[in-house]
């Protein structure tokens, strides 16, 4: 896997699209307890700043966490396209009604009683930095290239990974 370091609008481009096309992610937080706290978390938006906008409840032991340190990292993964991204930043707590009344949903009733819940609070990620692994191929191929590298002993690009300044 070769590596390739991407500054400023490439970092802010891969991020945003490996961060879109993956949906999901497991927010870490209070990082430094052992085990460090994760909980998966299925984004609301990713805007064009990198921003990432989640929603949660108040009582929440993430919630808890992030009051006593903004400091949180995302890890997404999808291992059918063997893309992987994990991200670091800050996490701020809301109750903005614009943020609700515009990302809340029906889906969103499965952890909330309405839009109205007053449990119910927007988490608003912002990156600072991160890195990436994207094999740019399917599963099937990387498997073949594998095995090739493994019968002949030949290196074969198999995708690349980086760290992203954002």
């Amino acid at each position: 896997m070769s590596i390739e370091n991407l500054t400023q609008r490439q970092a802010r481009e891969k991020y945003l699209e490996l961060a879109r096309d993956i949906k999901t992610a497991m927010m870490l937080t209070d990082l430094g307890s052992k085990p460090v706290p994760a909980i998966p978390m299925g984004t609301k938006d990713i805007l064009d700043s990198g921003d990432i906008i989640f929603f949660s409840k108040a009582s929440s032991e993430h919630n808890a966490n992030i009051t006593a340190s903004d400091k949180t990292q995302l890890i997404f993964g999808d291992p059918n396209t063997k893309e992987f991204l994990s991200v670091y930043g800050s996490t701020m707590i809301s109750k903005n009604r614009e943020l609700i009344d515009k990302y809340y949903d029906n889906l969103d009733n499965n952890w909330f009683e309405s839009k109205n819940d007053p449990e119910l609070t927007v988490l608003i990620f912002t990156p600072e930095k991160g890195h990436y692994w994207d094999s740019k191929t399917n599963a099937l191929i990387t498997l073949a290239k594998l095995t090739y590298t493994k019968i002949t002993g030949d290196e074969t690009e198999i995708g690349v990974s980086g760290n992203l300044k954002l």
